[in-house]
């Protein structure tokens, strides 16, 4: 074996490849056929989407495993540790695993005759995810597609059931910034004859004329799926497997974005699977680090979040303001500086009481606490808060904490980075 360790394995495929992205299927794609992982036994559902991508996979996976089904899930990126993105039933796999897993990998991307293939950090992961699948023998393989869609690695392996989850601005250098065909790139994962899932009914026109101009069988919100709320339950309505109306009623709410939710159900559903009480009972259950997580420290709720577009930051300031909070409400904020910062806080400062502006050191991508500071004074709310003077995230979060008092909230959010560190001082597993 080329390493011994996971984390050398790691830091080895970080410099391995000319660019951190590198969309394109051609190379990933030759490695999984020499490796024989283009046709998997598993049933594949791969989910894309702007947001609640992680969300929708950590319900189908949730869903399938009390049917008593084995699943290997594929999500990124990580919050503590690496081990969270290839998941055997809701597990974080083990290192052997993953090590021989990239060993496997390895091995077929070399060859003395041609010369060596070159793959990303992700790619590696992605192959990685399908070949633990394979070895483990799972019934199904959940992928989520980590850019775009049409031209990312998942995308080497035919989705049995296709998801879109939403449909924003995210990633402009690499996507753009025309919906439409941010829409046709995630529309990408859709199959001729399959079921192709949407869970927004605010997407632009092109995934539509996509998966109609495939064949595929196009099941979106409020053409087919529907849902709504009403009081501490909500109701489900959706298409079984042989295209007719299928319904769930008085289910209870979930921590996760009902959207993702329901379309997990859709997913499940579209695979033949059947609703039972115990399946909807899981779902009062489901919860996902770092999206809208909520526990107490000494009294006081912190909400730890990853959302970074202004799409999921305008669904927090959502949740946040359903929740309610009898107190004042403090952000502790730091960000990449490729980000629109501006409209990412826009949503959120009509609740804040006070911001503390934090700094992520050694992330050569995060932003400065001047480029933050910038930002906030271009939004209309700039004067409506007080703001503090910046630190670390965790330096930050104590102020924060200090600040608050009873009835009061900390709310940590910005990037996927954020909230690890403060998960990572608070002692939390993920």
């Amino acid at each position: 074996m080329r390493f011994n360790t996971l984390d050398e394995w790691l830091r080895w495929q970080e410099s391995l490849h000319s660019s951190e992205i590198d969309m394109g299927l051609g190379r990933v794609r030759e490695v999984a056929d020499r490796m024989g992982l283009l046709k998997p036994s598993a049933t594949v559902v791969t989910v894309a989407g702007t947001n609640g991508k992680g969300s929708c996979v950590t319900s189908l996976q949730s869903l399938l495993n009390v049917s008593g089904l084995n699943v290997v899930s594929y999500t990124s990126p990580h919050l503590l540790r690496y081990n969270e993105r290839i998941r055997l039933d809701g597990k974080p796999a083990a290192d052997a695993l993953i090590c021989a897993a990239f060993e496997r990998i390895d091995q077929a991307r070399q060859d003395p005759l041609k010369g060596d293939i070159s793959l990303t950090y992700f790619e590696f992961g992605t192959l990685a995810a399908i070949s633990v699948a394979a070895t483990e023998a799972v019934d199904y393989l959940l992928l989520e597609v980590g850019l775009g869609g049409r031209l990312d690695a998942v995308n080497i392996l035919d989705a049995d059931v296709a998801v879109v989850t939403s449909i924003a601005q995210d990633h402009e250098a690499w996507l753009g910034a025309d919906l439409s065909v941010i829409g046709r790139e995630k529309a990408g994962v859709f199959r001729a004859g399959r079921p192709a899932i949407c869970a927004s009914a605010d997407v632009p026109s092109s995934v539509r004329a996509w998966a109609e101009e495939l064949g595929a069988s196009y099941i979106a919100a409020e053409e087919g799926l529907s849902w709504r709320c009403e009081g501490a339950v909500w109701h489900w309505s959706g298409l079984d497997s042989m295209g007719q109306v299928f319904s769930l009623r008085d289910l209870p709410l979930p921590a996760l974005p009902l959207p993702s939710v329901a379309a997990a159900i859709q997913a499940f559903v579209c695979l033949g699977e059947s609703m039972t009480a115990q399946h909807c009972s899981a779902l009062a259950s489901l919860s996902l680090s770092g999206r809208a997580q909520c526990f107490e420290r000494d009294g006081v709720p912190i909400i730890l979040d990853v959302g970074h577009n202004p799409a999921a930051a305008a669904y927090l300031a959502e949740r946040l303001d359903t929740d309610g909070c009898s107190g004042d409400t403090y952000f502790v904020v730091a960000m990449m500086s490729d980000k629109d910062i501006s409209a990412v806080l826009a949503p959120l400062l009509p609740l804040a009481k006070g911001v503390y502006l934090a700094e992520l050191t050694g992330n050569a991508r995060a932003a400065s606490v001047a480029q933050m500071r910038a930002a906030l004074a271009a939004c209309d709310q700039y004067d409506q808060f007080d703001l503090s003077e910046p630190g670390t995230v965790v330096d930050s979060l104590l102020a924060a904490l200090e600040t608050a008092e009873s009835g009061d909230r900390v709310v940590v959010a910005g990037s996927f980075f954020t909230v690890a560190e403060a998960l990572s001082y608070l002692n939390l597993e993920v």
